[in-house]
């Protein structure tokens, strides 16, 4: 087991000007409605996927540094669908719904595939022609599939963003500031001339349009569609919650806590081609198309291709999810202050780890958490 770093003064003096800073992070991230107001995705108490352990030796001191080198307050490692190891720190234990940060994306981008394969969304429409109030807005000509896939083209300046931080719910309203909302701030986002190309370029905003674009297109709450959708067939041991705005609409970029164990659920899921049991959760097309059709010219040209290049040259992303296309091909979703599930198809590896890292981006702590990745895949290989 990690070493608790929780305090009572921790718990005591989190709060909503502080909760993503160090040390009030290390509580916070799994006590988030505390702070933010939050609605609930329900699982089936009558349906639940009881996971198997099978314990394994994976490189102990080395991976007991590494998830201390990286801040890690929970891990759970599955192989061929049994969980191989398992620990927690800070507070957390397999019951503990951690924030996912933007690893929330991804589970949108299920949510969303899935509607689209039932022909309840069409992803490649325009925003507009599903929210008619973003007519005459930045966002008006862009579809669905380019919010998805983060290449929408849109620049928010430094006014914008400030507006957007603060309509998310997850930022202090300074005095005298007008409180506004996630549809407020989209409504009244006017073009500002700056845009870019349509490699890819990462801005939360557009995956909180989407999840507004999803409700209306379905006439459903999103907190609903992911219980209905997922939550509930794949058995989910917890409920799981998202945090809302101050008018109740989802931080879908963002805002949904959930347990590593159920987070790994999902990877497993996706290994099994979408199934459990005999029922089809994930379009195995939709699979399909997040690991093949992710563009990788975008994705080199893009905003972070760069930067990832010491970890891949190779890489893609699609609805939600990052691709790595070296062998072994590797699918994984990626949030702020180190959130991870990590999905090894070829080898039926499944991590999910969650963290609360010093800063947003760590760049040591970065390169350090996919060494991790291979090190367990050697141990699991062997």
């Amino acid at each position: 087991m990690l070493k608790n770093f929780t305090t009572a003064t921790e718990e005591n003096q989190a709060n909503i000007n502080n909760w993503k800073t160090r040390p009030f992070n290390r509580w916070s991230f799994h006590h988030v409605k505390k702070f933010i107001p939050s609605i609930a995705i329900a699982n089936d108490i009558h349906h639940q996927n009881l996971l198997e352990n099978a314990p394994v030796s994976i490189k102990g001191f080395i991976l007991k540094q590494l998830l201390k080198a990286t801040a890690t307050d929970a891990i759970v490692i599955l192989h061929k669908g049994k969980i191989v190891y398992e620990t927690y720190a800070n507070g957390n234990d397999e019951h503990t719904p951690h924030i996912l940060m933007s690893a929330t994306k991804a589970v949108v981008g299920l949510v969303a595939g899935i509607l689209e394969h039932k022909g309840e969304i069409d992803l490649n429409a325009p925003v507009s022609a599903y929210i008619p109030q973003t007519i005459g807005t930045v966002y008006q000509q862009v579809t669905l599939r380019q919010l998805l896939d983060m290449r929408a083209g849109i620049i928010l300046d430094e006014d914008q963003q400030k507006q957007y931080d603060v309509a998310t719910n997850w930022e202090p309203i300074a005095e005298g500031n007008e409180p506004l909302g996630l549809h407020d701030f989209f409504t009244r986002l006017k073009p500002s001339g700056k845009s870019t190309d349509h490699n890819f370029s990462y801005v939360s905003a557009n995956t909180d349009l989407l999840g507004w674009a999803i409700e209306c297109a379905t006439g459903r709450s999103f907190n609903t569609l992911l219980s209905d959708l997922i939550w509930k067939p794949m058995g989910a041991e917890n409920e799981a919650y998202i945090t809302v705005d101050k008018d109740g609409a989802p931080r879908c970029t963002g805002g949904l806590c959930t347990t590593a164990r159920d987070f790994a659920r999902i990877g497993q899921l996706i290994i099994n081609g979408g199934m459990h049991n005999s029922t089809e959760i994930i379009p195995p097309s939709l699979i399909n198309d997040i690991v093949s059709n992710g563009d990788g010219d975008a994705w080199a040209s893009g905003q972070w291709g760069k930067a990832f290049a010491p970890i891949s040259k190779n890489m893609s992303y699609r609805n939600g999810w990052y691709m790595i296309n070296d062998e072994p091909q590797m699918m994984f979703a990626m949030g702020i202050y180190g959130q991870n599930l990590f999905i090894d198809r070829a080898n039926d590896m499944v991590i999910a780890k969650f963290s609360s890292w010093k800063e947003p981006i760590d760049y040591i702590a970065l390169p350090l958490t996919h060494q991790l990745v291979k090190i367990v895949r050697s141990s699991l290989m062997i």
